[in-house]
């Protein structure tokens, strides 16, 4: 197997179907959420819809340099989350990573492997393979977050007097 195909299984394993590593994936996880569970706020922590918003930012920054447009994300731009306001404007968010998700790891599983050591963008930016394992590692270190995210907010819906 190639180290794109290698990659992008990886990839998909930690956001939409795997459970190797964490045992879980984002799709798991957030397939039962609540659009006010994604907004609710617990002490300075980001939010579900904060996280799932980061994670699609930076996603469809890079599918845009793989369907050959330019890097135009920016760090300070990645949580600017407009309100999420219904279940509706929720399950867009979440449909748009799943299809970003999945364009993203085929358009990676398509690349060829001398690509993945060419410089990404910029010379300052490392390699390809540098950019998709910091990719995959970004996604695992969220839905870490997302999940005891999740489980606090599910503790403190059973157990009223939590955290007072």
């Amino acid at each position: 197997m190639s180290t794109p195909s290698q990659l992008a299984k990886r990839f998909r394993e930690v956001v939409l179907d795997g459970k190797w590593i964490a045992n879980t994936n984002f799709k798991d996880q957030l397939s039962d959420v609540t659009w006010q569970q994604a907004n609710t706020k617990i002490a300075n922590l980001n939010t579900i819809a904060m996280l799932t918003f980061h994670i699609d930012y930076y996603i469809a920054g890079i599918l845009n340099v793989f369907e050959g447009g330019e890097l135009e994300i920016k760090d300070r731009f990645s949580f600017d989350l407009q309100p999420i306001e219904s279940q509706e404007q929720w399950e867009s968010l979440l449909n748009k990573l799943w299809t970003d998700a999945e364009k993203f790891a085929s358009l990676l599983e398509q690349m060829p492997d001398s690509e993945m050591h060419e410089k990404f963008v910029d010379e300052k930016y490392g390699t390809y393979l540098r950019n998709m394992d910091g990719m995959i590692e970004h996604c695992y270190y969220h839905l870490g977050q997302i999940t005891l995210i999740k489980k606090i907010i599910h503790f403190n819906a059973n157990n009223t007097d939590a955290f007072h």
